[in-house]
């Protein structure tokens, strides 16, 4: 399930989620994906944005969790 979890994560990412995060100058990578958990790592301009954790929560999580229902949390490290 892990490698299959993080394949359809990355690619929630890709088309979702990357595209907006680039727009406003920044990056996410995903760090790590298993067990309904997910880590991301914020750079460019959302990686020192004090608005980042708003960014992670009301935009990330959610089109994580509406595209992928088992994810339990995302962690921005």
């Amino acid at each position: 399930m892990s490698d299959d979890f993080r394949s359809r994560v990355e690619e929630v990412l890709e088309r979702e989620i990357r595209p907006g995060i680039r727009m406003d100058g920044g990056e996410i990578d995903l760090v790590e994906a298993k067990d309904g958990i997910v880590q991301v790592r914020l750079s460019g301009a959302c990686g020192g944005c004090p608005m980042s954790t708003l960014t992670l929560v009301h935009f990330v999580e959610e089109r994580l969790r509406a595209a992928i229902p088992e994810i339990e949390e995302v962690q921005s490290v």
